[in-house]
């Protein structure tokens, strides 16, 4: 299967060279690479173009985050599978050939994850798919634990991060692409839920190996990421959650949301994830109408999605896992 790998770029120049000497010693035989880039100024444009003559660069005007630049990749590509890679990642040269491998033969596989490792600290996991519970809360699956050898094959996960996936088009072009309205932060939680509730599958390849810095171009915790997770997380709910089992988890959501707020406001001092969550529901009616369609278009009962779901957990489990997750990847986003 050819493959098209998008790197979407923005401000990542001190990270492309390692990112794009990497991509480009892939031993897949059938694979083309894609930068979009949104309006960067530090030179990031030119480096690629001096050092990097066979990767095609599409130039933005404008910065339009992560999910419209992808979009804009997959969209110019023709590979039939679309490989998305962040630019301060590094793929080991095996990369493609072994997420390619897992789908080979699988029909109804349309997405598969890579084992993400922190590039300064490789023994460390930083992502081996997406985690969904029925709270809504979505996090890397297995992230921040040390890397060991147990899971030696794929095996399914409810979806992959989006920082090292392998998309099938055709899963694609019935699903649909990221969602723009995103701009960053669970556009791939979102899309793996409508692809789960049209009944494609996806698969964790633990040879498929990345390391990645993590926030290298996106600063951790910072105002800007929480409220956009704060928003996101609304929006993906309201998006994808199947009725009637919304209706009857709600009160569950709604406690394990409204749960969260008092630590980002008192013991961090932070309204940003409040904020998103307001600008969330100021656009409802029009997330609703997104509802309306993905619903619409829904093939499994909800008994088929909760198969993939993780377990529930306590509020205080959740709440340290998180802050684990979020000093873990500030320790990891720069070398020490």
């Amino acid at each position: 299967m050819r493959v098209s790998v998008v790197i979407v770029n923005w401000n990542g120049r001190r990270y492309l060279e390692g990112c794009l000497s990497s991509v480009l010693a892939q031993t897949h035989p059938a694979f083309e690479v894609v930068l979009v880039d949104n309006a960067s100024t530090d030179g990031s444009v030119e480096l690629v173009a001096r050092r990097f003559p066979e990767v095609r660069i599409l130039r933005n005007e404008r910065n339009l985050g992560f999910a419209a630049g992808s979009n804009i990749g997959i969209r110019a590509t023709s590979g039939e599978c679309v490989a998305t890679l962040n630019n301060d990642a590094q793929a080991d040269s095996r990369w493609l050939e072994e997420l390619v491998a897992a789908m080979q033969g699988q029909e109804m596989v349309g997405m598969a994850a890579s084992k993400m490792l922190f590039a300064h600290r490789p023994e460390v996991i930083n992502s081996t798919g997406i985690c969904l519970d029925p709270a809504g809360i979505a996090w890397d699956r297995r992230g921040g634990e040390w890397d060991a050898a147990e899971e030696s094959r794929p095996i399914e996960v409810f979806g992959p991060c989006a920082g090292a996936a392998l998309y099938r088009r055709a899963m694609l072009d019935q699903v649909g692409l990221f969602d723009e309205d995103f701009f960053c932060y669970l556009e791939d939680v979102d899309l793996a839920w409508r692809a789960r509730l049209m009944g494609w599958r996806c698969l964790y390849v633990p040879t498929a190996r990345v390391y990645h810095v993590h926030s290298g171009t996106g600063q951790e915790g910072s105002p800007f990421k929480n409220y956009l997770l704060g928003r996101n997380k609304v929006w993906t709910i309201i998006k994808n959650y199947p009725s009637p089992e919304l209706f009857l988890f709600l009160p569950i959501i709604l406690a394990y949301d409204l749960g969260s707020i008092p630590y980002t406001l008192l013991a961090r001092g932070d309204a940003s994830a409040l904020r998103g969550r307001l600008a969330a529901l100021g656009r409802l009616p029009h997330f609703w109408q997104k509802r309306r369609e993905v619903q619409r278009r829904r093939t499994v009962p909800f008994a088929a999605l909760a198969e993939h779901l993780s377990p529930l957990e306590s509020p205080l489990a959740v709440l340290r896992r998180y802050r684990h997750l979020r000093d873990l990847s500030a320790e990891m986003a720069q070398p020490p």
